[in-house]
This record gives C-alpha cells, sequence and structure tokens, in this order.
C-alpha cells in the first residue's frame, strides 16, 4: 500500500478507536451546501462526518476489530463522535426528513452492529441527560414516599396533640 494510503487508513482507524460508536452513511445526491450544513448539525451534536474511501475504511475497520460483513459499495461517509449516539441519529435523521438524504446504511455502538431501523429508534430517544434525570427520578421516588409513610403517623399525632392544646379551656362552674 502506498504511503497516503497508509496515512488515510491510519487516519480512519484513529477516528474509528476515539469514538464509541460510528455511522456509515450514503451521501450520493447531495451537494456540497447539503453537506457542510449536515457537518454543521452534527458538530452541535457532538458528532463529525468524514468522507471515507471504502477499501480504505474497510481496512482500518479490520485493524480496530470491527467486521463490516459484505462490501462496502457507493458514496459513503462516516459520523463518528465522543458523545452519545442518540444526538447523532437524531441529527441525521432530522436532515433527512429535510433533504430526503443521507441514506443510513449501518453504524456500530460498543462492536455491535446497528441496521438502519435501530439507529433511528435510537434517534427518537430523549437526549442522555434527560434519560438520567428519569432513571434518578425513578429511583428516588421510592425513597421518598417511604419517609412519607414512617412520617405520616407521627405528623398526624403532632396536629392532634396541637389541636388539643390551641382548644379553650372550659372552667368549672
Amino acid at each position: 500500500m502506498r504511503a497516503e494510503k497508509k496515512l488515510i487508513s491510519a487516519d480512519y482507524l484513529a477516528r474509528l478507536n476515539a469514538s464509541p460508536f460510528f455511522i456509515v452513511v450514503d451521501y450520493t445526491g447531495l451537494k456540497v451546501g447539503a453537506i457542510t450544513e449536515l457537518r454543521k448539525r452534527l458538530t452541535k451534536a457532538g458528532a463529525g462526518m468524514t468522507v471515507v474511501k471504502n477499501s480504505l475504511f474497510k481496512i482500518a475497520a479490520q485493524e480496530a476489530g470491527v467486521d463490516l460483513g459484505g462490501a462496502l459499495t457507493g458514496q459513503l461517509a462516516v459520523v463518528t463522535g465522543q458523545k452519545d449516539i442518540a444526538a447523532a441519529a437524531k441529527a441525521l435523521k432530522t436532515f433527512k426528513s429535510e433533504f430526503e438524504k443521507p441514506q443510513i446504511k449501518f453504524g456500530y455502538l460498543a462492536n455491535q452492529r446497528l441496521e438502519a431501523p435501530a439507529i433511528l429508534t435510537l434517534a427518537d430517544l430523549p437526549p442522555l441527560e434527560v434519560l438520567r434525570a428519569k432513571f434518578l427520578g425513578l429511583v428516588n421516588t421510592p425513597a421518598t414516599r417511604l419517609v412519607q409513610i414512617l412520617n405520616t403517623p407521627g405528623s398526624q399525632l403532632a396536629r392532634v396533640i396541637k389541636a388539643q392544646s390551641e382548644k379553650p379551656t372550659e372552667k368549672p362552674a
């Protein structure tokens, strides 16, 4: 392999190793302006898109320990990022609904292959911070209710005693 190709393959490998996920998309038919807009949206989502040469990307994926399966065909780009995959998938899905492109091929999350429908399902999930907040709320709810249940008899007794103490006393006749 020529030195330039080794350098490009090493760059792909570094991107794959630095990201917990990647999504392969077919950008056939997108013009430069649309690709630039897609890159801006992905950057806001904490991801980036790289147009790849299929043969070199396949070599880099094999070196990263990812089996891509069949041959890569078409004009492909790879979306990688440091944040969660749901934000990148949401940006891709929103962009596709507006421009009808790019076509999501497949992706990988933690060395597990995800097909296009699974990636679109991830796009429908709320952001990771919202999911964490909901989870913490679910964990906190039983403890809060237990404290309320344990506190209820004592607070009722305190209210009865207070009501008795505030009641006017009757003088004997």
